[in-house]
């Protein structure tokens, strides 16, 4: 008996012990005993580019290393580029989805290509009163039809379909965000409760496994499909609708069974980024050509080298640059270009005339340029040359830009040459000489220039004056008030050096030193 009663008060206390455990467990107790899983949030708002598909790789690589389990993306954006979405898409699917839980978090909306970065996560949760859907191509300053829409579509819808796979989303409603012209319908299963989404053509017949009667058109054939936070959810789509933050935290940590901080740290793009991005924009790299071709054309009309050649250079390097910087220049490219610069400067400075060293010049900088203008790895595709339907939309994208930068700097210079010499300010009227005439009985103009209040407008043999950019043998002299693009005898003539004009075939004019008296 006794030793009965000793068992049931040591029970007794045992019972009491845990009891006292689990009360400190709670709320105001003790620790949750919950597993911790550590969580960043990564901001991914503004255009959809290849800066911002470095910028992730780079974020979210930095979280990987840290021991990250969730990422959340945070999402805001109207589209952008759908090969930069594209590769952004395979590396959340392929990649990163195999390492820890990706999470799109749409704060405002995720259209077009925002959609399919979204999708590409394993959950999307949605703040209350976003949209997220329309992902269908078009082209600026064109309308995709026929062949081409559908080529541009099928890409699409072939990475949303990849995203339904892995995510487990509707792939219907998915498809319905890319293409037009299919209805979708919302339909019963009898035998899970649960609503199937189908398109027109693929309804199931059985009605004794589907409410066929009572089925809903979710979308016409006439429509792409956007969703509001709230469909989105009852779709199922998204996970969860949310009012920020912390109620997003709250649901994935209640929901997976672990224990998330309640302020991640936020992953936000560096500036050096954000300005590689903005540069590499159309509309800036369009402005930095119209610089750069200015800048070389002012070079060329003005004595010396001086701030326009500068600034061209500066441009140049800061196009060059960009493009390496988010990985649309390779090596190839840079070295073409660097390599048809310098046959440019030798033809300019060394050689008579213009020919194959120029020509050629021009040439490599062109397909250099060029290749620029989209992905291009050398181990793939060692030509410039676009090779699909995303190349050549990126493609396209470049090519508006350069045309609108050499059409504003031919509207530039022509003002430039027009009206800047004739203006009475001392320097400006300086900085830019005016084309002489030509002389007399019709032969052909040399190619000179000269102020605009200037008597002397024109050269002859014997005349005499002083070299302002080195010959080698071509370069440029001044006869008095006169500059005169000039070709040295037989040999190089430094800057300063007195010489004389010996020769006036057409427009080429040959001069030789003069040893001036001691």
């Amino acid at each position: 008996m006794e030793r009965a009663f000793r068992i049931a008060a040591v029970g007794l206390l045992c019972l009491l012990l845990s009891v006292g455990l689990r009360a400190g467990s709670e709320p105001n107790g003790a620790v949750s005993t919950l597993p911790p899983a550590k969580a960043v949030i990564i901001v991914c708002k503004g255009d959809i580019d290849d800066g911002l598909y470095k910028s992730i790789r780079r974020r979210t690589e930095m979280a990987l290393d840290a021991g990250v389990k969730y990422l959340i993306y945070e999402i805001g954006t109207y589209g952008g580029l759908v090969k930069s979405a594209d590769d952004i898409s395979k590396y959340l699917i392929l990649d990163v989805g195999k390492r820890a839980h990706t999470v799109a978090y749409v704060t405002t909306e995720a259209i077009s290509a925002g959609a399919m970065i979204s999708v590409s996560c394993r959950d999307i949760i949605m703040r209350e009163n976003t949209t997220i859907g329309d992902c269908a191509p078009i082209m600026i300053g064109g309308k995709l039809e026929g062949v081409e829409r559908e080529k541009m579509e099928s890409f699409t819808r072939a990475a949303f379909m990849r995203a339904a796979e892995a995510n487990n989303y509707p792939e219907a409603l998915l498809k319905a965000m890319v293409t037009m012209q299919t209805k979708v319908y919302k339909v019963k299963n009898l035998q899970t409760g649960e609503d199937e989404f189908f398109e027109d053509q693929q309804l199931p017949e059985d009605p004794n496994h589907y409410d066929l009667d009572n089925k809903e058109l979710i979308v016409d054939e006439d429509e792409l499909l956007t969703l509001t936070a709230s469909q989105a959810f009852e779709y199922g789509i998204a996970r969860a609708v949310v009012k920020g933050r912390s109620e997003m935290i709250a649901f994935l940590a209640k929901r997976d069974g672990v224990a998330i901080e309640a302020e991640p740290e936020v992953l936000e793009t560096l500036w050096s980024e954000e300005m590689v991005r903005w540069l590499n924009s159309p509309a800036v790299m369009a402005v930095l050509v119209m610089l750069a071709l200015l800048g070389v054309y002012i070079e060329f009309n003005t004595p010396g080298l001086g701030l326009p050649g500068l600034v061209a250079v500066i441009c140049f390097v800061i196009i060059v640059g960009s493009k390496y910087l988010i990985g649309l220049a390779n090596w190839v490219e840079v070295l073409l270009f660097v390599i048809g610069v310098l046959l440019l400067l030798v033809e300019i400075f060394l050689l008579p005339g213009f020919g194959i060293a120029g020509i050629t010049g021009i040439i490599c900088m062109i397909i250099g340029l060029l290749g620029m203008l989209y992905e291009n790895l050398p181990n793939k595709n060692p030509w410039p040359w676009p090779q699909d339907t995303m190349a050549w939309r990126d493609f396209t994208w470049g090519i508006m830009a350069l045309c609108l930068g050499v059409i504003g700097s031919v509207v530039f210079a022509w003002i430039i040459s027009k009206y800047l010499p004739k203006t009475q300010i001392p320097f400006l009227s300086g900085l830019f000489l005016v084309p002489t005439s030509p002389g007399k009985g019709g032969a052909k103009a040399i190619s000179m220039t000269a102020p605009h209040d200037s008597e002397k407008h024109t050269v002859e043999v014997g005349d005499t004056g002083r070299v302002v950019s080195t010959l080698r043998p071509i370069g440029t002299a001044r006869f008095g008030d006169v500059l005169v693009n000039v070709v040295a005898e037989s040999e190089f003539i430094d800057k300063g050096a007195k010489i004389e004009i010996i020769q006036i075939h057409g427009n080429r004019v040959v001069v030789r030193a003069v040893r001036e008296k001691q």
